[in-house]
């Protein structure tokens, strides 16, 4: 992979809400040669078909059992080589969270992390999944010498700088010591976050707002949402980025440009 390569990220809230607020036209213009969506919360038969199988682009969904929740799709210019939809675990799987496609490069892993909810009840599902989750990132790299990248919506702020007001939140879902290890258990398995690599004392830097009291004109947010790559390909990271005027869900774009690996 000499050229330089754009990977975005973004949890859609709804993909047919954002179908018809432009996301053809912002794909088009973007052009991201990979887009890993979560919370889709559709299946392929309601998703219109200028999203669905857009001119370019490969597609694949994976959509939750439950109607209208969860869900992840990954739109690639380049087919994959493999795909595995779901970590091969049904507590997990029949919500859609997981999408993994081996690229020739390079292992690519799309995740919707669960939430654990404001009365704190999803928090032990959670972290299960987390565990899933890294047991399943660190098989693939015990199988295969393609460096392993993952992204999507972490439902997880690491740090106080990646949320607006983190005093307020010691004991909301999304921050609790608990969650955030579970960032350092990833860092500490070597992968790393790409964003905080490249700008680690940038404050600021969010990508979901609450949809009350005008938290995103205010700018009071959360950084829930990343891309982590092994630390061996950190060199080729040439940028990671925000794009927090996306408009069009909770959440924004993230996303990372990749070269040389």
């Amino acid at each position: 992979m000499s050229d330089t390569k754009k990977l975005i990220s973004w949890n859609v809230n709804g993909i047919r809400s954002v179908a018809q607020k432009g996301f053809a036209a912002w794909l088009f213009q973007t052009s991201p040669d990979i887009l890993c969506l979560q919370e889709i919360k559709a299946t392929e038969a309601q998703v219109p078909v200028t999203v669905l199988r857009p001119e370019g682009w490969y597609t694949f969904w994976h959509p939750a059992e439950k109607a209208g929740y969860s869900g992840t799709a990954l739109f690639t210019k380049e087919e994959p080589e493999n795909l595995q939809m779901g970590l091969g675990n049904p507590d997990f799987d029949t919500e859609g969270r997981t999408i993994t496609a081996w690229f020739r490069h390079f292992i690519l892993v799309n995740a919707y992390f669960p939430s654990g909810r404001r009365d704190l009840s999803r928090v032990p599902y959670k972290l299960a999944y987390n565990q899933a989750f890294l047991d399943h990132v660190n098989q693939l790299r015990a199988t295969d010498t393609r460096p392993v990248i993952f992204c999507g919506d972490v439902n997880i702020a690491h740090q106080p700088i990646d949320l607006a007001r983190p005093k307020g939140n010691q004991k909301t879902s999304g921050f609790l010591p608990e969650e955030r290890i579970w960032v350092d258990h990833f860092h500490n398995a070597g992968f790393r976050d790409t964003f905080r690599h490249l700008y680690p004392d940038t404050e600021g830097a969010y990508s979901w707002w609450s949809n009350l009291a005008g938290a995103r004109g205010k700018n009071i947010g959360w950084r829930i949402d990343y891309f982590f790559v092994e630390e061996r390909i950190l060199p080729h990271i040439s940028e990671a980025f925000i794009w927090s005027d996306v408009l069009g869900s909770d959440h924004c774009p993230v996303g990372i440009e990749i070269a040389g690996v």
